[in-house]
């Protein structure tokens, strides 16, 4: 059987780089794109052949949609319809990640017929996007898979995270303690290598699907810190500023029961081995 050609926006990114890896050590053939490679908005390709696209590539920074709106939407809703496009050229099934749409959890865990309620410009040019999927596979039967991920960690994530900041403080010999804004929000975290795997299980799915993914539990983020200090052997202490944010969502985590059903996925890696994979990783 031919290996299946699969093309990746995003690629450079956090689960760009992750996904890439992992698809070629199974024997797919990879097509890279990123944003040193041009504006997802204009791409043309000209593969010999194209099976699947798993679109990644998207303006990711929240607090930035606030002031950069256009460029947002631009980026997320028109770059994905031009990946619809390549996916109408070529006859092929596409992967979505879209984010986590649901605003304030009216019950837990969340699943995929909570309302809807996107709380910034990132969140609904997201959900803008999904629209456009939906339309492309009811229209043109193109086959898409929508993955709704929660939070998504592990080692080599950007800097500015909650878990990289954490780690990079336990490291920093000039800090007498790891500070954070407040101790009590809890989120769902899911390990980069699981995540990597649903995205990996979408490649032969048909139809229109949407799914949340994360763990399927929450933890807080003085539980964060607690487990990192467990991991690294540490004693070093830590302080909240006890600054609470506006509107804070203080737990959210997400219902995974339909993605495991489907698509026989679960994920593997417990949060202890996730943080210990992050350490081992800044020690290097």
């Amino acid at each position: 059987m031919n290996k299946k050609t699969i093309l990746v926006t995003g690629s450079s990114g956090f689960v760009g780089r992750a996904l890439v890896k992992k698809l070629r050590l199974l024997n797919y053939e990879v097509h890279e794109f990123d944003i040193q490679d041009g504006d997802i908005c204009s791409l043309k390709v000209t593969y010999s052949s194209l099976d699947h696209v798993i679109h990644l590539a998207s303006k990711t920074f929240v607090p930035d949609s606030w002031t950069s709106t256009l460029s947002f939407y631009q980026n997320n809703v028109i770059g994905t319809t031009n990946v619809l496009e390549i996916c109408r050229q070529y006859n092929c099934s596409l992967t979505y990640v879209s984010s986590y749409v649901y605003g304030t959890p009216q019950y837990l865990p969340v699943d995929e017929k909570h309302q809807i309620v996107p709380v910034s410009p990132y969140n609904h040019s997201k959900l803008v996007a999904e629209e456009v999927c939906s339309f492309y596979h009811l229209t043109f039967g193109i086959p898409v898979t929508i993955l709704r991920p929660v939070n998504i960690y592990g080692p080599g994530q950007n800097s500015n995270f909650l878990i990289p900041v954490i780690i990079n403080q336990l490291f920093d010999s000039e800090n007498d303690f790891i500070e954070v804004m407040d101790l009590k929000p809890k989120r769902d975290f899911l390990f980069i290598d699981d995540f990597t795997d649903a995205l990996v299980k979408t490649i032969d799915t048909a139809g229109l699907e949407i799914f949340n993914i994360g763990s399927g539990y929450s933890v807080s983020v003085e539980d964060i810190i607690q487990t990192v200090l467990k991991q690294a052997k540490s004693t070093k202490t830590y302080r909240s500023k006890n600054v609470e944010r506006p509107n804070e969502v203080w737990d959210v985590y997400a219902d995974i029961s339909k993605i495991k059903q489907k698509l026989n996925w679960a994920p593997e890696t417990s949060f202890e081995k996730g943080i210990q994979a992050c350490l081992d990783l800044y020690k290097q």
